[in-house]
């Protein structure tokens, strides 16, 4: 079988080639396309490499391409910096242990607890490991069936907090589906990301769209506009940090505006 993680290589070749245009490249159109894009040969022109090489990489196929590899594949497709930095991320060997739900320690929850903000902490999955009295105030963390504490399930499948964020709904699920693509597509294949990316795909019709395009985005800090139930119209600056104990621990605060 392939590695998920070079078919997923692939499949982000294929959704940035498709992206560009001869025009955009400075490439002459050619002849008519029945498909939109670049073709792979024209690919595999600007980024110096054979075609039957570049064909591989975008089957998925069990193949190591060199980082100089990489970088004239990002220079050719256009990559921004955090494309170029996944395609870097796909390319790695080395082997993967299976996917453990995350410990947050102790100092770690003390501290989340004794802010004032609304807090939490998420791990590599999204799911909600801990939270204060100021976040279960707004979000309900505690309400819900362990598996179902998990922010993009709570985002792109609750029909409640889709009515939360109103108008403003589409945008910050969009966006949680770019950012969460980039960490996925490395954990691709494992029991634990299939399992929810399933659940997600079952519950959003929205939600099969925005994978299928392939998008990828650094997470980033931000306005949040909510319309709670009982407080009303909220705004709220949200940050994330990364724990020393755990990189795959991620602490995000709710700062009222």
């Amino acid at each position: 079988m392939a590695d998920p993680r070079r078919v997923e290589f692939g499949d982000f070749l294929r959704s940035r080639r498709e992206k560009l245009t001869p025009k955009t490249v400075g490439l002459p159109a050619g002849r008519r396309r029945r498909t939109a894009g670049l073709r792979r040969e024209e690919v595999a022109q600007l980024a110096g490499i054979g075609v039957d090489w570049y064909i591989r990489l975008e089957q998925g196929r069990t193949v190591s391409p060199s980082v100089t590899t990489i970088d004239a594949l990002a220079r050719a497709l256009r990559l921004s910096k955090t494309e170029h930095a996944h395609l870097k991320a796909l390319a790695r060997d080395g082997a993967r242990t299976a996917f453990v739900p995350e410990i947050v320690p102790s100092p770690i929850r003390r501290m989340v607890a004794s802010l004032q903000q609304p807090a939490y902490v998420t791990g590599r999955r999204w799911d909600v490991l801990a939270w204060n009295e100021a976040a279960e105030d707004i979000f309900g963390f505690g309400k819900l069936p362990e598996q179902d504490r998990n922010t993009l399930l709570l985002v792109l499948t609750n029909k409640q907090t889709r009515k939360f964020y109103g108008a403003g709904w589409a945008d910050v699920a969009k966006s949680m589906v770019a950012m969460f693509r980039a960490t996925h597509d490395v954990w691709a294949g494992d029991p634990a990301f299939a399992e929810l990316l399933a659940r997600l795909r079952q519950g959003s019709p929205e939600f099969v769209k925005w994978w299928e395009a392939h998008e990828i985005r650094s997470t980033s800090s931000g306005l949040k506009i909510m319309h709670h139930p009982t407080k009303g119209l909220l705004r709220f600056e949200h940050t994330s940090f990364q724990a020393n104990d755990d990189p795959a621990l991620k602490l995000v605060i709710y700062t009222p505006v």
